[in-house]
């Protein structure tokens, strides 16, 4: 890897397994094990690892069910040759949920696609999560990276306070402060101004995922948080922070 002092590889492939909501997943043929990939749509987890929703209908969940090994790419979709773009692809091994973490997917899940909504309870469909073994980065021209599971992954030590409470944190910024993440997204993320309206979708430690329809920004923390009462100190300093920034 060429030196970079403005290449963050780690926070480059946080972001990406934050934001995109789709990906490309391969599995292995359940007979005879040939590669198979298919198109999924996808979330992530409170720690950032994926979310998938899938049927059991499907090839890839047969797959799974025979063999658990994946890979999963997530790309940066950026404008122009799609090979300039960044991507990610997530090794590691589809596990469907417990009895203990569903209701925790289930939700997630259904923040990033709420129309999921409409099928996520049908008896062939059920929630699994990626378990990250490895990530290898690919950003451009020697920025090729291969990053650990501790790199990438948010750190959960200590805040289960702030996981009980995601979900009235989620309702209560979607119904009482709109255009403060409005500002986050505009003038923290860079989106251009619109009509639109901007969502919580998920909080977490290290940071606050927004989506405006198919657009979906993430905001960074400038420090781990691990409660409500941090999160709120944290939330009003990037209001402070975006309304003193220029249009």
């Amino acid at each position: 890897m060429r030196p970079d002092p403005e290449f963050d590889p780690q926070a480059l492939t946080r972001s990406l397994l934050r934001r995109r909501r789709q990906g490309a997943l391969a599995t292995l043929m359940a007979e005879g094990g040939a590669p198979y990939c298919s198109l999924v749509n996808v979330a992530s987890d409170v720690d950032g690892a994926p979310i998938l929703l899938i049927s059991r209908l499907a090839v890839h969940t047969r797959n799974i069910l025979a063999d658990p090994r994946v890979s999963l790419m997530l790309d940066e979709r950026a404008a122009g040759d799609p090979l300039e773009g960044a991507r990610i692809m997530v090794a590691g091994a589809a596990q469907e949920g417990t009895e203990d973490a569903l209701p925790g997917l289930r939700r997630r899940y259904l923040n990033a696609h709420p129309d999921a909504e409409n099928f996520a309870d049908f008896p062939d469909f059920g929630f699994f999560r990626v378990r990250i073994d490895g990530v290898h980065l690919v950003a451009g021209f020697g920025r090729i990276v291969d990053l650990m599971p501790d790199r990438v992954l948010t750190d959960m030590t200590d805040c289960s306070a702030l996981i009980e409470a995601e979900p009235d944190i989620i309702a209560h910024m979607n119904a009482e402060h709109l255009d403060a993440m409005k500002l986050y997204a505009t003038r923290l993320a860079g989106t251009s101004p619109d009509d639109g309206i901007w969502r919580c979708t998920g909080c977490d430690p290290d940071g606050i995922d927004l989506a405006n329809g198919l657009e979906v920004v993430r905001i960074t923390f400038p420090a781990r948080v691990r409660d409500p009462m941090a999160l709120r100190a944290i939330l009003r300093r990037l209001a402070d922070e975006a309304r003193g920034r220029d249009h």
